[in-house]
């Protein structure tokens, strides 16, 4: 285990952040500067490198600009310089640029590996928040005042809050609000992908293949370490059921399901078993009717999943850290009006969001033979969505509530 511990005087709310990758950290950095006694539990021993190219547009920049992190955010970008669709030969069908859209289109403008940003995030708040790595809840018991909680390490500790952000399989979600079957929509998509040897002369420029007549695809794309590259696979699957902690299942399944695929993809696979960060898991959607339950609320994909074919989870998990801080600062810790009002303002921001991840998949799967005519995606209501997608919430400015962006710090506790 291991713990930054902080200085953030008794009468501060405690709040419990339940999870380490994307939306905790960037929840404990707001929570922090409003003023809280923060604690990040992590079920990892570490944080989790390398992972999938996420984006940040519109509002979500606007975010990161307001937490100061801007600077080190773009330092860790892949700086990938567009994309090339190109058929079995690699001959260049598509090409689109970064700086399309005012660097908010298919290629973002901020692209960077989810674990780059999660090093950027802990990296501002490990000196102000206590985190407690290879540990998780085993019980959860709340009242009027506050929740118990039961750590698998042994500890047992009282908070006023609980949040899970702690994604799409979420512990804390099954733990309070019933089991996963409840509220996961599985989209028929599967997605995997992992860092491979830069052998293929990939030099800023994303490369994509699609098959058409199967529905799969393979994908290379470059990252900040020039000696290595992202491949990434998706393929159709309605019945995906591989446990998403047997690795070794995963792999068999994408074997079978990519053979026969042309371009890179054999030499893609051929790393498989050597690649040190290999992630395989169902494109899927969390739909809750309320994201709180009492002291316990959910963030990010635990709350809210959009999936990686709508390319705005990034940007939700960041937007939704700063609302739900701020809305229960605003309140004055207060979870009913906190979380309430935290909600009436994420929602439309979400389902613009989840309505874009479908269409996506839904466009994926109208070029099957025998599908159905797939979404017509030339309207002005295709532009309109995409604007509340990137640009749908008006943040508020918080004048008045506690803001210490530079919190005290203290050593290590063992």
């Amino acid at each position: 285990m291991n713990l930054t511990g902080n200085t953030q005087s008794p009468g501060n709310p405690k709040v419990l952040v339940v999870g380490a990758s994307i939306a905790g950290p960037a929840l404990a950095h707001w929570l922090r500067r409003r003023g809280a006694e923060v604690t990040v539990v992590e079920r990892a021993t570490g944080l989790r490198p390398g992972g999938q190219a996420v984006d940040a547009r519109g509002v979500a920049k606007e975010v990161i600009g307001r937490m100061g992190l801007d600077a080190a955010v773009r330092a860790a970008r892949t700086d990938t310089a567009g994309a090339h669709t190109v058929d079995v030969d690699g001959n260049v069908l598509e090409t689109y640029r970064a700086d399309d859209h005012g660097g908010d289109g298919y290629i973002a403008e901020i692209e960077i590996l989810r674990g780059d940003l999660a090093q950027v995030l802990y990296d501002d708040t490990r000196d102000g928040v206590e985190y407690r790595f290879g540990d998780q809840i085993a019980e959860l018991t709340q009242d009027a005042d506050g929740v118990d909680v039961a750590f698998a390490g042994g500890d047992r500790r009282r908070f006023d809050l609980v949040i899970g952000a702690d994604g799409l399989h979420s512990g804390v979600r099954a733990m309070v609000f019933g089991p996963r079957e409840r509220f996961v929509r599985h989209l028929g998509l599967v997605l995997a992908f992992y860092s491979v040897p830069n052998e293929y002369g990939l030099d800023r420029w994303l490369v994509e293949y699609q098959d058409r007549p199967s529905g799969r695809s393979a994908m290379l794309r470059p990252i900040q370490d020039a000696t290595r590259a992202m491949a990434m696979f998706s393929f159709p699957s309605p019945d995906h059921d591989v446990d998403h902690r047997d690795v070794e299942a995963q792999k068999r399944l994408l074997r079978d399901r990519m053979a026969g695929l042309g371009w890179l993809t054999p030499r893609l696979l051929a790393h498989l078993d050597d690649t040190p960060d290999f992630y395989l898991d169902q494109v899927a959607q969390v739909v809750m009717d309320s994201w709180s339950s009492g002291r316990v609320g959910l963030l990010g994909d635990a709350a809210f999943s959009s999936s990686p074919m709508s390319g705005g989870g990034t940007g939700l998990a960041l937007v939704g850290a700063y609302l739900l801080a701020g809305e229960l600062a605003a309140a004055g810790w207060d979870p009913k009006a906190g979380f309430a009002a935290y909600e009436r303002q994420m929602r439309p921001f979400v389902e613009a969001n989840q309505e874009i991840g479908r269409l996506h998949v839904q466009s994926l799967d109208a070029s099957a033979p025998d599908a159905e005519p797939g979404p017509d995606l030339d309207g002005e209501w295709v532009t309109e969505l995409v604007e509340r997608a990137i640009n749908g919430v008006d943040l508020p400015d918080y004048a008045g509530l506690p803001d210490s962006a530079a919190p005290a710090t203290s050593p290590a506790t063992p």
